[in-house]
């Protein structure tokens, strides 16, 4: 089966270093075209890119290096819509990534500790002028109550990021669960697979037990179940990335599984391309 671009053929497009690249050509892909590239079919998630990956690279290298990875969702991390940007900057931004086919399907990670409206205001005002629908976020229990209320006033989600282990606040999904069953159904988690592989759930299993509560998912693999500094390409690693994916379908997920690439910041594309391929073979495999 196909899935795109060999290696070889991706590197000779984006450039092995890519930091001098002026503009990314996507062979055979028109713009008109880039919007569509990455469709759903039988399965209900889209694939995606959480820019963070390409925190390294100005916002216009990091809209070329997405379109040419061939996908249209990205959630958008604030190095590339600055959270201090003026709205008029937001908006020019925003349309950047519209004008090239791209569809912003959510942003983050935003820490929300701070438990004061003026502060909390702050953040669903970025995140509706960038054209958010969905913000991932890292509160505290006692933030939440107050994140519900802006959501209900926004109509923007939230989805409870956690970061492993050494996460005070939310180690995995499976301890934001508890304290939202009753809020907002727009209040939910997103499951980051490398942190919550280290806390020794099954990522599958944490995922059907978020259920409806699963509204984003930052995909990522790693070499040990218990390293977070063995985190390698998408489908190189022990994360049981085939069988989470299936769970995702068997659920009915339809929402985002957005590559968080972390490792090799100055040239991550090639890991970035592995990693897509790998997803899009698996997805592939569970329409046949």
């Amino acid at each position: 089966m196909s899935h795109g671009p060999s290696r070889r053929e991706f590197l000779g497009t984006v450039g092995a270093a890519g930091i001098g690249l002026g503009t990314v050509d996507v062979p055979g892909r028109s713009d008109a075209s880039a919007a569509s590239s990455e469709p759903r079919r039988a399965v209900g998630f889209g694939l995606g890119i959480a820019s963070y990956s390409l925190r390294s690279f100005s916002r216009a290298y990091a809209i070329q290096a997405i379109r040419a990875l061939g996908t249209p969702y990205v959630n958008i991390k604030s190095f590339h819509l600055p959270y201090e940007a003026s709205e008029a900057e937001l908006k020019a931004g925003r349309a950047e990534f519209e004008s090239a086919g791209l569809q912003i399907v959510g942003g983050g990670t935003v820490t929300l500790h701070v438990d004061t409206d003026e502060d909390i205001r702050r953040y669903f005002e970025y995140a509706r002028v960038s054209g958010m629908p969905l913000m991932v976020i890292a509160p505290t229990r006692q933030t939440l109550p107050r994140i519900e209320r802006f959501v209900e006033e926004y109509d923007i989600a939230v989805a409870i990021h956690n970061h492993g282990p050494t996460d005070e606040h939310f180690p995995g999904p499976q301890d934001a669960l508890p304290i939202i069953r009753d809020m907002d159904p727009r209040v939910g988690v997103c499951l980051d697979v490398g942190h919550t592989a280290r806390t020794g759930i099954d990522v599958a299993e944490a995922a059907e037990m978020a259920g409806e509560r699963l509204l984003d998912l930052h995909m990522k693999d790693l070499a040990d179940l218990t390293s977070a500094e063995s985190q390698c390409a998408v489908g190189d690693g022990a994360v049981p990335v085939a069988r989470l994916l299936a769970a995702l379908h068997r659920m009915d997920y339809r929402a985002f599984v957005n590559l968080e690439y972390e490792i090799r910041p100055s040239n991550p594309l090639p890991g970035m391309q592995r990693s897509f391929a790998f997803m899009r073979g698996v997805v592939e495999g569970i329409e046949a």
